[in-house]
């Protein structure tokens, strides 16, 4: 009988439903599950988060999650692969262990050190390496007084080798989210790393269950009134044969949908060309696949091809860009808008009188065109409120906090009928940017290490 493996998609980001892999653990069989909880700037913000409590700086989340696990997942041999660690991947490591141990459990834990590279940053300058903007062509170096995290995409090569040396739970940093997928295929059915094709099929499985329910029915432009039980959404399961099938389905006893369509629109986000879908391990080309539903909640996927992976990686350094102050007023009818509008103004003109120096500025009305902005078409109708969200970047906190107190007076200083001011006193806060680049293979050296518990 041919070898097939089962890898679910327990979280799709940093906040999703911890419950989430604890179901896929109890109601369903699996040989993986894999949980993704990062994004590009989440790992800036783990990194604030280290800065003020150095034990922090992880996805805590995944202890919760991993301690709802556990029971399942250590009856029935199901392992456990997350970039969870985020900024601190030790940390994490140690708390899992602790929850290990806690629960009298006997496990073998693994995880990857490496891709943090902030403080190399100035040493592969001093080899030349420009490290410039993969879409303006700019050097880094405007942006390095301001930096504040540096991480390299890895993929699949030090992941199988925790799952050589016997771990049970493996915890990374900055992997990519597609080689949490990928790696037990290499290792389970011992795919050769130059064999692009099957490579290609195990990058496939991780990008249609990487988002979580976002393939399941969560998220879903084509019918998403319509989709069964979405407080109980299923999350995706990929069931891989040795041979390179693919079939995706869900966990078992839940909501939700797995669907072409639901398949489709999950196969197409976030991957620019789709026969060049870039990662560490292979250039996957989705652009000749094809969908069947075989049967209810199970479709087939198939057509993905592989050719070598690039001779770089990517870096994705995280820096302070400024500060963002944002102040929500909300206005009844009779005409809400108008009323909104003329405060806007009226903030307009008291920054200017204290010569704020803004950045950046973003007014829009909440209920007209907050989320389509230009595009939304202007409202004749009276309406019955609105709420305006005035919202300034400045390079410096102490520009930011000259909007703070300009507030509450304008509520005095234009028409009547404001109600309460949403989100309290307005407060400057730090945002992120995002420099990616490209920097050599040999840059960086990742060590795995594997610690029974």
């Amino acid at each position: 009988m041919m070898k097939t493996i089962r890898i679910g998609g327990g979280q799709g980001f940093w906040g999703d439903l911890s419950d989430a892999p604890i179901t896929m653990a109890r109601e369903d069989n699996l040989d993986y599950i894999c949980c993704d909880y990062l994004a590009e700037l989440t790992l800036s913000i783990m990194r604030r988060q280290q800065e003020k409590r150095p034990e922090a700086g992880y996805a805590r989340d995944f202890i919760t999650a991993l301690k709802g696990m556990l029971p399942y997942i250590a009856e029935k041999g199901t392992k456990v692969i997350t970039n969870a660690g985020g900024m601190n991947v030790k940390a994490c490591v140690e708390k899992a262990k602790e929850a290990i141990r806690e629960g009298g459990y006997h496990l073998k834990v693994g995880y990857v050190l490496g891709d943090d590279v902030r403080e190399l940053i100035p040493q592969l300058r001093a080899q030349g390496i420009t490290m410039k903007h993969m879409d303006t062509g700019e050097d880094i170096d405007r942006i390095l007084p301001n930096m504040v995290n540096a991480n390299v995409y890895y993929g699949v090569e030090p992941i199988v080798k925790c799952l050589e040396d016997g771990a049970d739970i493996i915890i990374l940093g900055r992997s990519t989210d597609t080689a949490m997928f990928e790696a037990p295929l290499i290792y389970e059915f011992g795919w050769k790393l130059d064999d692009w094709t099957a490579k290609a099929t195990g990058i496939l499985a991780g990008h249609l269950c990487e988002c979580g329910a976002q393939a399941t029915g969560g998220n879903y432009d084509y019918d998403w009134e319509h989709v069964p039980s979405p407080e109980n959404l299923g999350y995706p399961i990929a069931e891989i044969s040795e041979k390179g099938s693919l079939v995706l389905t869900k966990t078992k006893n839940t909501g939700g949908l797995v669907t072409p369509q639901s398949v489709k629109e999950q196969l197409l986000y976030e991957i620019h060309d789709p026969s060049k879908y870039i990662t560490p391990d292979v250039v996957a080309d989705f652009s000749k696949i094809t969908l069947e539903e075989i049967e209810r909640d199970h479709v087939a996927v198939r057509g993905v091809t592989g050719t070598p992976a690039p001779d770089t990686l990517k870096l994705c350094v995280g820096y302070l860009e400024g500060y963002r102050t944002i102040a929500y007023l909300p206005y009844s009818w009779p005409r809400a808008y108008d009323k909104a509008k003329m405060a806007a103004d009226i903030l307009d003109k008291r920054l200017a009188m204290k010569n704020a120096k803004i950045i950046r500025k973003n007014i829009s009305y909440l209920g007209v065109n907050a989320l389509h902005g230009p595009l939304a078409p202007e409202i004749q109708a009276d309406l019955n409120e609105v709420v305006l969200r005035y919202a300034i970047m400045t390079e410096s906190k102490k520009e930011g906090l000259k909007l703070t107190p300009e507030v509450a007076a304008v509520s005095n200083l234009n028409g009547p009928a404001q109600g309460c001011f949403f989100g309290g006193r307005s407060r400057p806060s730090e945002v992120f940017a995002l420099w990616p680049t490209l920097i050599p293979r040999d840059a960086i050296k990742l060590t795995t290490f594997v610690e029974e518990v």
